[in-house]
């Protein structure tokens, strides 16, 4: 008997529609936060929201395209010219918290999800507090 196939969090979550409504629900939030507005040098956020919809659907399962166009992710790397501190990690998550809320997930894939955005954001920060 086969087995059956498992089902990646990023199909489970609705596949990259959810993504989409995920990322720009956050950018729309750091666009009016000049805190946050402040870490991206591009006065277009459309870069900066395409990158991380790719990394994220790729990230939980998806296709592979953010690694084809830009290669390893290398998080922290790609944030080191950025002050990033506890002021601007709690900005990140609080936009990020009203995006994944409106989402409306099931809770298991909720705190999965909201639990890698918490440690994702810990772990970028890189300027004293």
């Amino acid at each position: 008997m086969a087995e059956p196939e498992k089902v990646t969090f990023y199909e489970a979550v609705g596949g990259e529609e959810t993504f989409v409504k995920l990322v720009h629900r956050f950018y729309q939030g750091v666009a009016e936060d000049p805190a946050l507005r402040a870490l991206y040098p591009e006065e277009d956020l459309g870069p900066a929201e395409e990158r991380l919809r790719l990394f994220l659907i790729q990230y939980w399962g998806g296709p592979t395209t953010y690694s084809q166009r830009r290669g390893h992710p290398r998080l922290r790397m790609r944030h080191v010219p950025f002050v990033i501190g506890e002021a601007e990690r709690e900005a990140w998550l609080r936009h990020m918290r009203v995006a994944v809320d409106e989402l409306e997930l099931p809770e298991p894939l909720e705190k999965m999800l909201w639990d890698y955005f918490t440690m994702a954001a810990r772990s970028m920060v890189n300027a004293p507090t």
